[in-house]
C-alpha cells in the first residue's frame, strides 16, 4: 500500500508541475490597415506603399509573419500567390505591386493576415 501511495503522490506533484507551470502568454495582434483609404483607386501594374498601425502591439505575438492577400467583394483572391509574404507584421508598412491580370472594378479590399486577417477599407483598381 506504501508503494502505492508514493505512485499516486508522484503522479500528483508531476501533474501540479506540468500545469502549474507559469506560461509565456501570446497574444492575436490585429493591426488596422490604414492605407489604401476608403475610396483610393489604384492602377493595375503600379506600386503603392500599404500601412498599417503598430502602435498597440503586444509584447508577444503569436505569428509576428505577415501575408497580403487581395480581396474582392470580400473574397480572398488567389491565395497561392498573395501580393506579399514573409514581412513582419510589426513593419507597419509594405510597397506592393497590384497584379497586371487584376481586373479592373470597385470593391478591392486587402487582407493582412499574421494572428488573422483584417480586411481594409475597399478601394477601386482600374486599368
Amino acid at each position: 500500500m506504501n508503494a502505492f501511495m508514493t505512485f499516486v503522490f508522484t503522479i500528483f506533484t508531476l501533474v501540479c508541475v506540468v500545469f502549474g507551470a507559469p506560461v509565456s502568454p501570446r497574444d492575436v495582434f490585429v493591426p488596422p490597415l490604414m492605407s489604401p483609404a476608403a475610396g483610393a483607386v489604384w492602377k493595375v501594374g503600379k506600386t503603392y506603399e500599404i500601412t498599417w498601425d503598430t502602435s498597440k502591439a503586444p509584447g508577444q505575438i503569436t505569428n509576428p509573419v505577415g501575408r497580403l492577400i487581395l480581396a474582392h467583394n470580400s473574397r480572398l483572391m488567389n491565395l497561392e500567390h498573395p501580393l506579399a509574404q514573409g514581412f513582419s507584421i510589426l513593419a507597419g508598412k509594405l510597397n506592393v505591386t497590384i497584379p497586371k491580370n487584376t481586373a479592373p472594378g470597385n470593391k478591392y479590399q486587402l487582407v493582412l493576415m499574421g494572428d488573422s486577417g483584417n480586411y481594409g477599407a475597399t478601394f477601386s483598381i482600374v486599368a
